[in-house]
């Protein structure tokens, strides 16, 4: 829309200049035409001034005049009141964005509606705080606001305001408040709200003592008569107070023993609070003293009565359990008895059964060796009748007797050895023994 306004603007400015220049030109020919004249020249054609045409130029100009100054833009954190040369000021708001108006009847008076910031005194950061004030202002916000305490010393206050126009109001603002009215109605209001607060209270407790209930009495009464001419008051702050230096001195040495007597009444008080917790613990001690005396009596009591009640029940028992000893002891004799009597029984049958196995161990022994003799009989019989048959064997049987390392025997032919004849002359006698030894029943 700023491009259309603009647009329109230059075209009618435009219309009116080719009007005025295309009359200029037509009287700088009529000027031309009246010197040639005069001096007795060939005659020229006369030279009419378009008076018209410049009128109608210069009356469809104001067309695109009138339609640009209808147009309104307000900024975005503004806000705009129409105002009437004939009725004075409208009422109704004109947000940020674009308006229409009655050119040359109606005005439209801009305000900032964001948040604004007054305050006096320094700047945290040692700067002083004003960005859209003059020179002398700036004076005047570098030093602090002076006001009286109840003692009437004077007190230097760092108070910062953070307000803000209500857009709703600003019909009212307009045709109501002096402008600017961050410099006109705001400070104002602010110092006296101070000075008037300010004095009910001492020195000490604007300093430290009630210092924010100074500032919530102070912020409220400044948010109350702001508000009737519809500023908003967002926050009010008291950043730093400036004592008179005498008494800087006098309070820092109060203070001081102020705070010295305080904390004698702490250590005074911890240490009767000691005292009193000594008593309560040795009154704790000897009511646990007393309570375990009496538990104890108690545990004894019900341990003798518990052992009592045990009694009762232990006699039977043990006159149970001797019962049980005696006749456990008498069956251990018995069972002692029967195990004798069937040990002798055992050992008898014991001995009947060696004697038995003895018995046929002799006989089986006898037995044994009747069998072997006879064995051994048959054996010499059949040995003797091969030797008897091959005399020969018997050298050949003590040769191989002899020592291993005899390699040749020489014997004599005919097989009449000394040695084969006394065994030959043996066997025959054993055999003669057997024969003759009586047979086994």
């Amino acid at each position: 829309m700023l491009a259309l306004k603009y647009l329109l603007m230059t075209c009618g400015v435009g219309m009116m200049v080719v009007a005025a220049g295309i009359l200029a030109y037509d009287l700088y020919r009529e000027i031309l035409y009246r010197r040639a004249s005069e001096t007795a020249e060939a005659a020229a054609a006369p030279v009419t001034v378009r008076w018209r045409t410049s009128l109608a130029l210069a009356m469809l100009a104001w067309g695109p005049l009138l339609v640009a100054f209808s147009i309104v833009v307000v900024p975005s954190g503004m806000a705009g009141v129409r105002v009437s040369q004939m009725s004075g000021t409208v009422a109704g708001t004109l947000y940020p964005g674009t308006h229409l108006v009655t050119p040359l009847v109606e005005d439209v008076a801009l305000f900032d509606t964001r948040d604004q910031i007054f305050t006096t005194g320094m700047s945290e950061d040692g700067k002083i705080e004003s960005t859209k004030a003059s020179t002398k202002e700036q004076r005047l916000n570098a030093q602090p606001l002076n006001v009286q305490a109840k003692e009437g010393l004077t007190l230097g206050l760092a108070i910062t305001v953070r307000y803000r126009l209500d857009a709703k109001r600003l019909d009212y603002i307009e045709g109501n408040l002096p402008r600017p009215v961050e410099r006109e109605i705001v400070p104002p209001t602010v110092a006296s709200v101070w000075r008037e607060i300010v004095p009910n209270y001492t020195v000490r407790d604007v300093f430290s003592a009630r210092r924010e209930e100074v500032r919530q009495r102070a912020a409220g009464l400044i948010t109350q008569r702001l508000a009737v001419d519809g500023i908003v008051v967002k926050e009010v702050m008291l950043r730093d107070i400036q004592l008179p230096p005498e008494y800087a001195e006098g309070l820092q040495a109060y203070l001081l023993k102020e705070q010295e007597n305080d904390r004698m009444s702490v250590e005074t008080e911890l240490k009767s609070k000691e005292v009193r917790i000594a008593g309560l613990e040795a009154e704790a001690m000897k009511a646990r003293q007393v309570k375990q005396a009496e538990g104890e009596a108690r545990v004894r009591v019900l341990r003798a009565k518990s052992e009592s009640d045990a009694m009762k029940y232990t006699l039977p028992l043990k006159q149970k359990q001797i019962e049980q000893s005696r006749l456990e002891a008498q069956a251990r004799k018995e069972a002692t008895i029967q195990n004798a009597e069937g040990d002798a029984q055992a050992k008898v049958i014991d001995g009947k059964a060696e004697g038995e196995r003895r018995k046929l161990l002799a006989n089986v022994e006898a037995d044994r060796i009747r069998v072997t003799a006879a064995a051994d009989a048959e054996r010499l019989q059949s040995e003797a009748a091969v030797l008897k048959e091959n005399p020969l064997l018997i050298n050949k049987i003590i040769a191989e007797r002899l020592s291993d390392k005899l390699q040749i025997m020489m014997v004599p032919a005919d097989g009449k050895f000394f040695f084969a004849n006394d065994v030959m002359r043996g066997m025959s006698m054993a055999n003669q023994s057997v024969q003759t030894e009586p047979q086994p029943r």
